[in-house]
């Protein structure tokens, strides 16, 4: 079985850019994405990593531009400063997380790309409760179900984090297919490739 391992946050924006793509990928070459949700706060101090108000401002500017021109590039609709952002993920993390836990790894990844639009393309704020709910609603989970039992989802939520720390993650989205890590949507050609070539 291909399986690739999907490190992401659901507040990202290249994680949104990237995750149809990965998930139409995954399906032409018949691979399981199994959707690891992680802390983004932890995993940045230990790899040299800053928030993105922590960052110079050429850095903060070029992003920018790098949004615009992969949101035009993939004809993605993208706010490049939403209304809820930057944002508390975290319990949309472990929504996502209890999902994984229930076995219901396809609805994850479906809520995973509902947040994510939430985000970037939906002026949605993903660390309001009834949001929360309301959208795993919309995706055909037991929305309220999810929010209330999130945090039996922490451990694992933990472990996720702990792993992409040992794996030596350093942003999201980040893939991993048999060892090799691949870091970011605009990868995802690198990852195609060996998918294909298995």
């Amino acid at each position: 079985m291909k399986t690739v391992h999907y490190y992401l946050s659901p507040k990202s924006p290249w994680t949104y850019l990237g995750h149809d793509r990965l998930l139409a990928i995954a399906q032409r070459h018949n691979a399981v994405v199994l959707a690891k949700p992680m802390d983004l706060g932890s995993v940045f101090p230990i790899s040299g990593g800053l928030p993105l108000d922590k960052r110079p401002p050429q850095r903060q500017a070029y992003r920018i531009t790098e949004l615009k021109r992969w949101s035009e590039f993939l004809h993605m609709p993208l706010n490049i400063h939403p209304k809820f952002f930057p944002v508390d993920d975290i319990p949309a993390a472990k929504m996502v997380t209890t999902a994984i836990m229930a076995g219901d790894n396809d609805g994850a990844l479906k809520l995973v790309g509902a947040l994510l639009r939430g985000v970037w393309a939906q002026e949605r704020d993903i660390s309001d409760p009834a949001t929360l709910v309301q959208i795993g609603d919309e995706c055909g989970l037991d929305g309220e179900n999810l929010y209330s039992s999130r945090e039996s989802a922490a451990d694992l939520y933990r472990q996720n984090t702990n792993d992409a720390i040992e794996l030596q993650v350093f942003g999201a989205p980040w893939y991993e297919f048999r060892g090799v890590s691949y870091w970011g949507q605009d990868r995802l050609d690198f990852l195609d490739r060996a998918l294909a070539e298995e």
